[in-house]
């Protein structure tokens, strides 16, 4: 039998696995993963990762492989205009140093993530199996009974679901969600560019949703376009001559000319969260947890705070000798983690609804409220702050970059 097994290949599954292995090596610990074992390869998207979730990943040992990959974000710009406009007036801009040699942020390949994190698993024994998806499950008082497409079975004493924001386990175990969508998709694609872009964010509130402009290794960058789902939809099937004259009208000319790089794909944004985190052993991490919208560029990084948080609450019990799947157990992770998602949904859902428009009286009351911030430093630094994801005393030990 299984001490933990955890449904979902991704960063997310594959840092849970890791980070409790790591600290109880004695813990028997298995990741079954839907997809075939080469898809994470064809990954060509890229990731925000926060100061707090590099720390993490430096304790876990996989941060010196990935870094080499990374491109630190040195500051973040702030726009706010019409597609038309000839000139982006800058509204905010905040350092992106939190402390001497950390930015708050990197840019890091998720393929790069993806092998770190699969090289860890390896190392510390932890088998990863592919092409199965968990079929059912049946609790009982001392152990779980998964069932899998290949109508074979395993039993464990705690069952992990990181299998996405329409996370099939969440819906067996009776979790309900709060959701709703957004009619707007996210545009990603990678562009290289002539000039270096000398590792400055950019987001530009437009009144169909944010650009973003996120710097990559090699002089390139990745962009979150959002645009209505019917207009991104047209957008990713137009030939490549109009769509690099849309990204170029959005773009802008400041970088030189541009070169879309590997396939350009949008993904529809919404808001679900799940109103539950656990349930007798059973817990929720990730996307099949909560999924935000990527104004804030937060929706991984609360993965990795799941698992900071599940991973502690596991090896603190299991040190106990308590039993890891007991429910009074896992409510510790969730009266963790389930407040600061909220919040974390709430915000990104206000901003969005905010910024995501071109009503005139709205759109001087948040460049006003915008201009305000750029002029009191100690605010400025409490976000950047929150956004680096800083936490207290009583946070996470791993998002110290402590062990546990």
């Amino acid at each position: 039998m299984l001490d933990m097994l955890v449904v979902g290949g991704g960063y997310v599954g594959l840092a849970a696995a890791v980070a409790v292995k790591q600290a109880a090596p004695h813990l028997k610990i298995e990741v079954v993963e839907a997809a075939p074992e080469t898809v994470w390869q064809k990954d060509e998207r890229a990731s925000a990762i926060i100061a707090a979730a590099s720390r993490m990943l430096e304790v876990l040992g996989v941060w010196n492989e990935i870094q080499f990959e990374a491109q630190p974000i040195s500051s973040m710009i702030v726009t706010d205009s019409r597609t038309s406009d000839p000139m982006r007036p800058v509204f905010l801009t905040f350092d992106g140093t939190i402390e001497e040699g950390r930015p708050f942020a990197h840019m890091v390949p998720n393929v790069a993530m993806v092998r770190a994190l699969r090289g860890a698993c390896e190392r510390l024994g932890i088998t990863i199996r592919h092409g199965l998806s968990a079929t059912g499950f049946e609790t009982g008082s001392s152990k779980t009974v998964v069932t899998f497409s290949d109508a074979s079975t395993t039993e464990t004493r705690l069952l992990v679901a990181c299998d996405g924001v329409r996370s099939k386990l969440r819906d067996m175990a009776g979790i309900r969600t709060v959701s709703w969508d957004y009619g707007q998709s996210g545009i990603v694609v990678t562009v290289a560019h002539e000039r270096p872009h000398e590792g400055v964010a950019e987001e530009h509130f437009l009144p169909s949703g944010p650009f973003a402009i996120l710097p990559l290794t090699n002089n390139r960058s990745s962009l979150v376009w959002t645009e209505r789902s019917d207009e991104a939809e047209r957008l990713v099937a137009s030939d490549d001559l109009v769509f690099e004259e849309e990204l170029q009208r959005r773009f802008g000319h400041k970088l030189g000319e541009l070169t879309v790089v590997g396939e350009r794909r949008a993904f529809p944004l919404g808001l679900t969260l799940a109103r539950a985190f656990v349930a007798p052993r059973f817990a929720l991490a990730g996307d099949a947890a909560h999924g935000i919208h990527p104004i804030s560029g937060q929706g991984l990084n609360l993965g990795f705070k799941d698992v900071a948080a599940l991973a502690e609450t596991v090896v603190e019990a299991d040190r106990l000798g308590l039993d890891i799947g007991a429910l009074n157990v896992l409510e510790r992770y969730q009266s963790w983690r389930r407040f600061d998602t909220f919040r974390m949904g709430v915000t990104t859902d206000v901003l969005n609804r905010l910024f995501s428009n071109d009503v005139t009286p709205i759109r001087i009351a948040r460049d006003f409220g915008l201009g305000v911030v750029e002029r009191l430093p100690a605010l400025k630094n409490y976000f950047i702050g929150q956004a680096a994801g800083k936490t207290g005393q009583d946070g996470p030990k791993l998002l110290a970059g402590q062990v546990i």
